[in-house]
Formats: structure tokens, sequence, C-alpha cells
């Protein structure tokens, strides 16, 4: 089968690394790459192009391919950001298709009797539920900027979910930890847990349904997902649940184009995610943070330091100021200004750690792995896409509308359910990210692209609450000259300004580090596991070198199949 061959021939580029080489050209690198979080789904990124698609085509493809072979991750009952760089204009457009809160929403949705949240509610079945926009995303991406039919590029994704994709390490596992809430859905139990058991890793997955939603989409675009057929199933559904969602929800569903927000460090300049996603405001608060300091010239216990107590004091920014800019006025200008970081700056000591609890605004009563995906493009002509996708934690609320074949999210977990009360990723937040009708929950997706004299890199990641401090990690590597496949793979770690934990993997800190950032204050935490799957395509402007690298820890402990 065609499908078969172009697996074989792009599968590289999502085990390791794909080298090509072309003439150099700050417009188009003459040749294509895409590295993505599925082989399939770069497959049929690679189908796309070679019929004649642009990178936005191929965006669209990936997308749909990760919505059938990486279910556990994203799908078209959730959301996502495309940060685009249109090659002929020079232009960076940031496609926002997060999903919104159902139209009966209530900031007290969640909690209970005596105020308290309710456990598991914004996390299992279809009232965890907002209203994707995945599917419109699709829509607007091809429609807007692509040069094939909708249909072409959702073509190799059909296939996939007709035909079925082997499961894999990754894909059971999640199935485990999801097998008591997903035993309230018959639906998702008749495609994930066959004969009532977890699939062995090869056994065929097949999901009929989402082929022939996929279909419907293909057919009649907007109308095909968001009216009709397809939306009566998907609102029966989720109602029966114990869901809110209605017909006008779905109908009332657009998609908003945004202007990247862009800054600076040193001679690199950072275009990334604007409001709803907290990405590009705190990469600029900590990067202008930074730029006070000659990381060079620090050793390495103190450079480590510094990073933590500036992660520490975004993610302060985030809880307190962050939310749906059409709800709210977040200070962008200010959180974003180089005056505002001078002032972060005179509360940092490079000797001692500062607890979170003494910054200003933070919360008293704060209580205490992530499932989203990444892919990055870049076509022959120099057009980009970033593209974050998610559906929140693993199979998002674990429940199927019936005969939709579609994963529910569950982003309302995104959401502030009640002032300093944690999430699934440990983040605080306030009334700016309160519960609304129509409102768009605050994300953490960072799509970005990273411009510099050297070249460009197409950089993301999953990782929850953990993505902006990957991204920034990535680019410091990036500005110091690594290539794409070292980006990926960096020991990583993380502070968030409550808990008041550096979170780290495995060999991101040697023992004396641990031991010295311990006795300047901090409390250090050994992730379990660990955590991201970045994918990133790197063009070098003086060789004309294009790279693509995938994370060695999406390699799912090496077992695809």
């Amino acid at each position: 089968m065609r499908s078969q061959h172009i697996l074989r021939r792009v599968v590289i580029a999502w085990l390791a690394v794909v080298v090509t080489t072309a003439a150099a050209s700050p417009r188009a690198p003459g040749t294509a790459a895409i590295a993505s979080a599925h082989p399939r789904a770069t497959a049929a990124g690679q189908e796309i192009l070679d019929a004649g698609g642009n990178a936005f085509d191929a965006a669209v493809a990936v997308s749909a391919a990760l919505a059938v072979a990486e279910p556990y991750s994203s799908g078209l009952g959730g959301g996502g950001f495309w940060l685009l760089h249109l090659a002929k204009s020079q232009r960076d457009v940031f496609v926002d298709a997060r999903e919104v809160a159902p139209g009966a929403a209530r900031p007290d949705m969640y909690l209970d009797a005596n105020g308290g949240v309710r456990a598991d509610a914004t996390l299992d079945g279809p009232l965890a539920a907002g209203i994707p926009g995945h599917p419109a995303g699709l829509v607007h991406l091809a429609r807007r900027y692509g040069r094939l039919p909708l249909a072409r590029s959702l073509a190799p994704a059909i296939r996939l979910a007709e035909e079925g994709v082997p499961a894999h390490v990754r894909l059971t596992t999640g199935l485990r930890f999801r097998r008591a809430a997903a035993a309230k859905s018959p639906a998702f139990s008749a495609v994930f847990y066959p004969n009532g058991e977890i699939p062995a890793p090869g056994a065929v997955i097949r999901n009929p349904d989402l082929g022939r939603t996929l279909r419907s989409l293909a057919a009649r675009g907007f109308d095909g997902f968001y009216r009709g057929e397809t939306a009566a199933m998907l609102v029966d559904g989720v109602r029966s649940g114990g869901g809110i969602w209605t017909l006008a929800d779905l109908a009332a569903y657009r998609v908003i184009e945004r202007q990247p927000l862009r800054s600076r460090f040193r001679e690199m300049t950072i275009v990334s995610a604007p409001l709803p996603s907290a990405g590009g405001i705190a990469l600029a608060n900590m990067f202008n943070m930074l730029a006070g300091y000659d990381l060079g010239k620090l050793d390495g216990v103190s450079r480590k330091h510094l990073l933590v107590e500036v992660m520490r004091r975004a993610y302060r920014d985030r809880a307190l100021f962050l939310g749906d800019p059409a709800f709210s006025s977040p200070p962008v200008e200010r959180l974003t200004s180089a005056y505002y970081a001078e002032g972060q700056r005179a509360s940092i000591r490079l000797d001692r750690a500062t607890p979170s609890a003494a910054l200003p605004g933070a919360p008293s009563d704060a209580g205490q792995g992530s499932d989203t995906t990444h892919f990055s493009i870049i076509d022959r002509d120099g057009n980009r896409v970033a593209g974050t996708l998610s559906i929140n934690t693993w199979y998002g609320a674990a429940f199927i509308p019936p005969g939709t074949g579609v994963i529910l999210n569950n982003e309302m977990d995104d959401f502030t359910v009640k002032a300093g009360a944690a999430n699934w990723f440990e983040l605080v937040g306030g009334d700016a990210n309160a519960i609304a009708p129509g409102k768009r929950m605050l994300s953490s997706m960072s799509p970005t692209f990273l411009e510099s004299p050297r070249g460009v890199a197409i950089v993301g990641t999953p990782g929850g609450s953990r993505i902006i401090t990957m991204v920034m990690l990535a680019a410091l590597e990036w500005i110091d000259g690594a290539d794409a496949s070292r980006m990926v793979g960096l020991k990583r770690f993380h502070h968030q300004f409550l808990p008041d934990l550096v979170d780290y993997e495995e060999g991101a800190l040697t023992k004396d580090e641990i031991a010295a950032l311990e006795q300047r204050g901090h409390s250090l935490r050994l992730n379990q596991r660990s955590y991201g799957n970045m994918n990133v395509v790197t063009w070098d402007f003086a060789t004309g070198k294009v790279e693509a690298a995938t994370d060695p820890r999406g390699l799912v402990e090496g077992q695809i199949y």
C-alpha cells in the first residue's frame, strides 16, 4: 500500500534525525522536513507534501493523523494552536482553536455543597469537556492557507481510522491508567478494550466511527462536525453522560487568528503563543530577566539556580494575571517589558532561593503527566508550522459519545475551579482564569519559532505546565549552538511557583548540584518518569542544512509496534 511505502521512507524522521542539504537562502530551504510524535503522522504529512501540498496542508494531515494514531494525546474532541509562518509575505499568524466553556458553564460547577472541589469532576466524563476547536482549526488551515482540498489532506487519517493502527506501549500504558474512568463509556471501551481487555502491543486498533466523523468533516467542512448529524450525536452522547453541551454551543464555535507574541534574547527573536496561552508572555518575562546576567560567567549551579528563580517569578505572574483576553485585561505589555523584568531581578539573590510564599500575591490555600502532542514542519518554500494539540490528560475525559469515535477533552480542568486550588498539573490561578460561558481556558501550549542570524528552529512539546520551561531550556541551547537532536534530548528541570519545588528528570542535576541547590534553600523532587515529547525542525542559513528531530522520550521504550 502507498501508506506503507511512505511510512518506510519517513519513519526515520520520527525515530531519529533527518538531515538534508540545500543551497543556503534566507527565504527558502529548498527541502521539507517534518518532526512529529508518531511515524504514521509524519508519513501522512509527507504524503500530502508529495501530492503538491504546502506546510499548511501537511499540518492538517499530521494533526488529523495524530488524532487517530495518538488518541491519548490529541484528537477531534480537543483543541490546539498552530503557529504559522507564510514565506511569501514573511508574515506570522497564530491560529487559536482552543476549546471554550459550554454556554451553561458556571464558576461553581465543580464545587460541592461545602465549596470544596469535587474529586475528578474536572477530569472524568463529559462534564469535564469544553467545546472542541480541533476540527474547526483543520478546516480553517485548509481553506485559508492550504493548496489542496480538505478532503485530500484528511485522507491519510481516514485510512488510519478505518484500517487501524498498531497498539504500542505508551498507548496501552494510558489505557491501564484510565481504565476505571473509561468503564463509564461503552463506546470508548468498545474501541480500546476489545473483549474487555487492554490490547497487546501490536494489536490493531480500529475506530470506524471516527473514520465516518472524519469523512463528514472532509465532505462538509465546519458543518460536517459542528452542525447536522455528527453534532447531534455529540450532544446526545454528552448530555446522556451528564454533560451540558448544546447544539448551539457547537454551532457558535469560532477559530480566532491572533498576532503572535515576539520577544528577544541576545540576537535571538522568540515568536510564540499569545493569550489564551501563557507561553509567549512567560518566555518573554523569563528571557527579559535573564538579559540582565552574563550566563556564560556563571558556574553550573548558579546558572541553574538563576533559571529556577526566573521560572518561579514567571509562573507566579501566570497564576495571578493571565486568562482569556476576551474576558479580562491581562497586563501583557507590563509583563513583557524590560522595566518589569528589571524589577523582578531586584528580588533575585544568586546565593539564596526566594520562597514562593514570600513573593507578592502568593495564594494562602494552594494545594498540590501530561498528554498533549506537538509537531514541526517546514516546506521547500520556507512556510513553517509549529502545532501543539491537546485533549489535556491521558485520553482526555475517557469518554466517546456513541457513534462519533471522538474522545472528549477534559480541558475544563485548565480553568481556575477555585482560587488557590491546584489543577491536575499542580497549577494555581486566580479570577482571570475563572470559568465563564464561552471562555477559553488558559493554556501552557507554546508552539514557537526561534529566529537568529544562524537560522530558524521550529520548537514545541507536550508536558502540561512544564511546556514553557522546556521550550525555554531548548531555546537557550539553540542560541548556544545546539542542533535539533541536542535540543530534544536535553535533560530538564522545572519550577512553576507552586508547589515550591524544583522538579527534575534523572540526569538533569548531578549529586553535587542537588546538594548545592538544597543548600541555597531549594526543595527538589525527582520526577519518576521522563516528561515531554519535543519535536524540532531546524534550518541553518549558512549551510542550508535542515534537520528534524524527535524527543527520544517519545520512543515508547523502543516499542512502536
